[in-house]
């Protein structure tokens, strides 16, 4: 007797570890996978599920089925370092001083996404993620700011911010090139920058789904950024487009979309794909190459609704009910506390965010707006924007000149109501003031802030030589 009840103690003694294990197991399968997929200089209209015809964006489009796509949906920064820094610190990068690119050629040891800023990619890690970065990172040339020491287990792309597509260095050091966790990999390998970066999410995919951990991929397409290259596969199905910089690309877009499918069918493959939180944006408003913000004001670089107003959905099957199109303003900075919502977990106390978890408002739980008031600034202020409700505050370096929008009546911007009503002018400009007291000095600047001048000067330009024979 005494001898059975030793051996039914040590079975039990044997078991409770066994058992939580196995709901230890079930707990971290029960966490959604993250999938955040950017793409780069994508213009608002460049997508069919924003209403765009000339550009095939097919998988994109059944994503938004699947999901919410939001008509007002925000990059937190016109341009691309800038914008990136914010959407994984969960922060408006001005508070942290990460407001300009990283130095085209100056860049210094210290210039980089500062390293006490808790990146989502580090938080997830520490809580049982498997974690990877695909493609572009744009947040620090120098190794201390790359992705592996930044919570990525797993690496494969360039950590600059541009790169031929055909994997051409153009005489630079191998090691500005395509990196696998940090070791240049062989020029042979890359065959067209889109491709290879879909085809390694996809290994990535393959190898995660084996674990009992649920995985963060933030899969960061180049495209469509400059340099305009694209594969004749891609180029023949945009023949219907007769201009040929938007055919270009165009074409560049196609490619990215069908990587995407890709994707996904891997997730699907799987069976991850209805317990994967899937976000997909572009970092910021179109480019002057070929893109097209339309109908809104504006491109990349401009606080107009062109410049930051962006393709953005979310989908999620098992958490968030798909065909959905959603009205009010949301911004990138939301996706932080979003996913951690969804996966259960908190932020430290010490972690302030500055975006709110959309899951109560894309359930119907909470029927009023997310925000209240949502801020930009680049360059220290040279340039800044604020809007509250309807009303959009907008402090343009182009124009030299503030301006005042209803929203709500004028979406395109093309009325000017700041000496109609000096009123608002002054409260949205006090909300600004109020916001701008917890932002610092840029830590190193960018020449956006002078070629924006430049670029005015080449419209009016271009203006005086159309006006040049009138008769006046």
């Amino acid at each position: 007797m005494i001898k059975r009840s030793i051996s039914l103690g040590c079975v039990l003694i044997l078991l409770v570890p066994i058992l939580a294990l196995a709901r230890e197991s079930k707990k971290r399968k029960d966490r959604p996978n993250v999938l955040i997929i950017v793409s780069d200089d994508q213009g608002w209209g460049d997508v069919g599920f924003n209403g765009g015809t000339d550009i095939p964006t097919p998988n994109l489009d059944a994503l938004a089925a699947d999901g919410v796509s939001f008509e007002a949906g925000y990059a937190s920064h016109p341009y691309c370092s800038p914008s990136r820094a914010g959407l994984l610190s969960g922060r408006y990068q001005q508070h942290f001083g990460h407001e300009c690119n990283i130095p085209y050629t100056t860049a210094g040891p210290e210039d980089g996404l500062p390293l006490d800023e808790l990146l989502l990619s580090e938080l997830l890690q520490q809580k049982g993620y498997r974690t990877c970065a695909v493609g572009k990172w744009h947040l620090g040339d120098d190794e201390k700011f790359w992705p592996s020491h930044r919570g990525f287990d797993d690496w494969y792309g360039f950590f600059g911010g541009g790169s031929d597509y055909w994997g051409a260095l153009n005489g630079k050091d191998p090691v500005h090139g395509v990196l696998r966790d940090g070791t240049p990999v062989a020029r042979d390998s890359i065959t067209y920058l889109t491709d290879d970066f879909s085809r390694e999410a996809i290994s990535y995919i393959d190898r995660y789904a084996e674990s009992d951990d649920p995985f963060f991929m933030y899969l960061a397409y180049n495209a469509p950024h400059a340099p305009i290259q694209a594969t004749q596969e891609y180029i023949d199905q945009v023949a219907h487009i007769e201009e040929g910089a938007r055919a270009a690309y165009a074409a560049m877009v196609v490619g990215m979309d069908q990587g995407i499918g890709r994707v996904i069918d891997k997730l699907k493959e799987t069976g991850e794909y209805d317990n994967t939180l899937i976000v997909f944006y572009s970092d910021n408003g179109a480019h002057t190459h070929g893109a097209s913000s339309a109908p809104y004001r504006g491109h990349k670089g401009m606080l107009f609704e062109g410049g930051i107003r962006v393709p953005f959905l979310i989908s999620w099957p098992k958490g968030i009910e798909g065909g959905q199109r959603y009205e009010a303003p949301i911004f990138a900075l939301d996706v932080f506390p979003t996913v951690l919502a969804a996966a259960h977990l908190q932020a430290p106390k010490s972690k302030s965010l500055d975006g709110v978890d959309l899951l109560p408002y894309l359930n119907g739980v909470e029927n009023e707006e997310p925000h209240e008031v949502l801020f930009w600034r680049y360059s220290g202020g040279a340039g800044y924007a604020v809007r509250k409700d309807n009303y959009k505050l907008v402090m343009s370096a182009y124009k030299e000149k503030t301006f005042l929008f209803d929203l709500e009546s004028d979406p395109y911007e093309h009325n000017d109501l700041s000496a109609e009503q000096p009123e608002k002018v002054q409260e949205l400009l006090a909300a600004y003031m109020e916001w701008n007291r917890e932002n610092v000095v840029p830590k190193w600047d960018d020449p956006h802030a002078s070629n924006v001048s430049k670029e005015e000067t080449k419209r009016q330009e271009v203006l005086d030589r159309a006006s040049a024979g009138e008769k006046r």
